[in-house]
This record gives structure tokens, C-alpha cells and sequence, in this order.
């Protein structure tokens, strides 16, 4: 890949990386780095599974409570919840420890720790002028690269839509991955997409979880190669470029080719780890599409996709071929 002589960028990652097996026993020290009393943020299953028990005994003293009324999608009555919590129990400090739902949940309570209010106040991006109450995150999924990013993403229950929430200001200040190399490729992922910004995969699978509760990260695998062949004639040396990251020989395939044998990889990958590829397999309704078609047009990711997103007839024509 070559850089025009003219190439300028601002790459932001402020978070502080802990890797390694065990690196988990680095928490007391980070922690006493931003303060005093901690809330950790969990879920159920992250309990039932044992993990809490060895973080709770890492805290110690310094453990003021936990939260760990997260859902698989978390909503801006569960931020409000958690930070009221919060700050009944004198915590200045946030550990987060589960997934995206759960790091996405401690992003919030650290706004309305440091604003006061309700998130619901704080829908848009880049309101906030102040550092936001400080979070640790412990990601116990390799996925969502949240542990990184600028970006919650909460669910509005009474409007019905996922809402983006996209703030330098509470951005992690410390990841701990304690779980292996999946764990470290999601982090470069969330550095990347943190900065570049990501576009109607996510539009369209921020408006199906809302619709009808599918599971973001299962979305976003099963409606890639739909929107890369919807990409595809805007940006064919991009599409190519991760044919060739997938072990594709494309010497001698023009852009175009080599980007549909990129597609192709994608989907034999989808196959090779049984991901659906239907949305009629997941328990979509043919007339949630519609709605979910809408409500994409909406959604803040849909801005930075390749090709122009003219119309939500444009989106329910890519969500069809996805049914």
C-alpha cells in the first residue's frame, strides 16, 4: 500500500494496554492510579460463569459494590440504574468486566457520574468538554474492541432504536486483556474502527438488534458480505486488499474479481464456523425489514459507509437479500 506525499491524519488511542495470562492481578495498581473505590460492572452469566468471584478477590478493600443488571442489550434505564448505584455506594472509579453490553453500560454511568442527569440527556456526539469518571475494562469477549473506543452504543426503548453515543472523553484509560491473541486483534479492530469510523454493516445491525433483539456481533458477521458486494463497485482495490488478507491468491484478478473472491472467503469463513446466513434462521420476520430499513437511515454509522446511502429502500433491498 502506498501513501500520497499530501496523506494527513489524527489517530486517537489514549487507552493504556495490560496484556498477558494473569495480567489481571495488574488491577489493584491501575485503579490506585485513578482513585479510590471501585463499582465493578458485570452481568448474570459473568457471575454464574466464576469470573467475578477472582476480580471481586483482586479488588479487596477497594471494592465499593457491584452492578451486574446488564442485559444481552443494554438501555439508557440500565446506565441511569447503575450510575445511581454508583454513586450511592461513593465510588469514583469504574471496572468493567463482560462484554459490550457491559463495558457500553459503564461508558454511560461514567457520564452521569461526572454530568449528572440521565444519559438520554447526552444522545449525539462530542457534547462532553471534561474527562468522565474513570474505567478500567476487563473485556471477557474477543469481539467487540469496545475496551478502545470512543463510541456506546445504548438502547433507547422508548424512541426504539440503538443509539450512538460518541465521545473522546470516555474512552477507557486502561484495558486489561487477560485472555489471549483473539483478545489483542479485537483492541487493533476498535483502534481502527474508533478512528475510521464504520458504516452500514453496523447501521443495519444496530436496527435489527433494536427490532427484534439479534445479538450485535452475529449481525455484523451475517450481513458482511451483503453490504461488501453493496460496496463493492465504490471501493474494488479496498474489497481486494482483504481478499488477499484472507489467503486469497489474486495475481493476475482485476480489483473487481479479486474483490468478489474476497466476498466469496468471507462467506466460506461463515460457513467454516456455522454462522447463520439467513435472517429467517435467527427469528427475523420478513416485516421487521422495513422498520429495521428505517431506522438504519438514522443510525450515525450509516454516514461514514463507502458508497452513499441514498434511501432506506436502498437498505431493505440489502436486508432482503440478507433474508
Amino acid at each position: 500500500m502506498s501513501y500520497s506525499p499530501d496523506l494527513s491524519f489524527i489517530y486517537f488511542a489514549p487507552t493504556k494496554v495490560v496484556y498477558g495470562v494473569g495480567s489481571v492481578s495488574e488491577l489493584p495498581m491501575e485503579v490506585s492510579n485513578l482513585g479510590k473505590r471501585v463499582v465493578l460492572v458485570t452481568d448474570r452469566g459473568i457471575c454464574d460463569a466464576g469470573l467475578v468471584d477472582e476480580v471481586r478477590d483482586i479488588l479487596g478493600d477497594s471494592l465499593a459494590g457491584i452492578f451486574a443488571d446488564v442485559p444481552q442489550d443494554t438501555g439508557m434505564e440500565v446506565c441511569d440504574r447503575g450510575a445511581e448505584y454508583a454513586g450511592s455506594v461513593g465510588a469514583d472509579v469504574l471496572v468493567s468486566l463482560g462484554g459490550g453490553s457491559v463495558i457500553d453500560t459503564a461508558k454511560g454511568m461514567s457520564i452521569i457520574m461526572t454530568e449528572g442527569g440521565s444519559l438520554s440527556d447526552f444522545q449525539g456526539m462530542q457534547m462532553l468538554t471534561r474527562p468522565q469518571t474513570p474505567h478500567i475494562v476487563i473485556p471477557t469477549t474477543a469481539g467487540t474492541g469496545s475496551e478502545v473506543t470512543s463510541a456506546a452504543v445504548v438502547l433507547n426503548r422508548e424512541q426504539g432504536q440503538k443509539i450512538i453515543i460518541y465521545e473522546y472523553h470516555i474512552t477507557p484509560r486502561v484495558a486489561i486483556l487477560d485472555r489471549g491473541q483473539m483478545q489483542v486483534a479485537a483492541l487493533l479492530a476498535g483502534w481502527a474502527f474508533s478512528n475510521a469510523l464504520l458504516g452500514l454493516v453496523h447501521a443495519m445491525a444496530h436496527s435489527i438488534g433494536a427490532v427484534r433483539g439479534i445479538p450485535h456481533g452475529l449481525a455484523n458477521g451475517l450481513f458482511l458480505p451483503h453490504v461488501m458486494r453493496f460496496n463493492l463497485e465504490e471501493v474494488p482495490g479496498l474489497t481486494a486488499d482483504i481478499a488477499e488478507a484472507l489467503g486469497v491468491n489474486i495475481h493476475g484478478m482485476a480489483p473487481l474479481e479479486a474483490g468478489k473472491a474476497g466476498i466469496a472467503a468471507i462467506e466460506a469463513l461463515q460457513d467454516r464456523i456455522r454462522l447463520p446466513r439467513r435472517l429467517r434462521d435467527i427469528g427475523v420476520q420478513e416485516e421487521d425489514l422495513k422498520k429495521a430499513a428505517e431506522l438504519a437511515m438514522s443510525d450515525g454509522s450509516v454516514v461514514y459507509n463507502p458508497r452513499m446511502v441514498l434511501s432506506s429502500d436502498e437498505v431493505l433491498e440489502v436486508y432482503r437479500k440478507a433474508y
